[in-house]
């Protein structure tokens, strides 16, 4: 273990620091567009998370490991996009205990009209900012770091654990 540093031009400070600058950039960039939209950023999270599944649909404690929120908090948001008819919930065949979120027609028409805001603004300000090798690199770093820190974030993406669960 590295020993606690006091420096406080400690490069892991830096790294932190600007990674989180960076975060908040984005995300107030982004947050913007999705208002413009009618939806929250943890909406569109969803919204994306459920179109790029397997059968466009994920278990609800998948769902909570891929986002930012806890089972409960994905239920209540789940709950809420449920009653805009943005998503859907499904039983689980296998598991009476468990349901899936499916994103409906609506919910894919939504996204369909927010992601070319979205894509304009994340090649703007995110992907127009690096050359094709830094992007290599730094998306190779953050499935490093991700894969550490949230194990359970791709829980449920892969086809053949759809077909098995299904």
């Amino acid at each position: 273990m590295l020993p606690v540093s006091t420096d406080l031009d400690d490069p892991r400070f830096t790294a932190v620091g600007l990674f989180a600058e960076t975060y908040t950039g984005l995300t107030n960039r982004f947050a913007a567009q999705f208002e413009e939209h009618r939806l929250s950023a943890v909406e569109f999270e969803v919204l994306m998370r459920l179109a790029r599944s397997p059968g466009h649909r994920l278990r609800m404690t998948d769902l909570a490991g891929q986002t930012s929120l806890s089972t409960s908090g994905v239920t209540r948001v789940v709950d809420r996009m449920d009653r805009d008819g943005l998503v859907r919930r499904e039983a689980c065949p296998s598991d009476r205990r468990s349901s899936y979120a499916v994103i409906t027609p609506a919910g894919r028409q939504r996204l369909d009209e927010v992601l070319p805001g979205h894509l304009a603004l994340v090649q703007e300000w995110f992907i127009g900012q690096l050359t094709p090798q830094q992007l290599d690199g730094m998306l190779e770093s953050l499935r490093t770091i991700r894969d550490a820190v949230n194990p359970c974030a791709t829980a449920g993406s892969a086809p053949d654990e759809a077909a098995s669960a299904a």
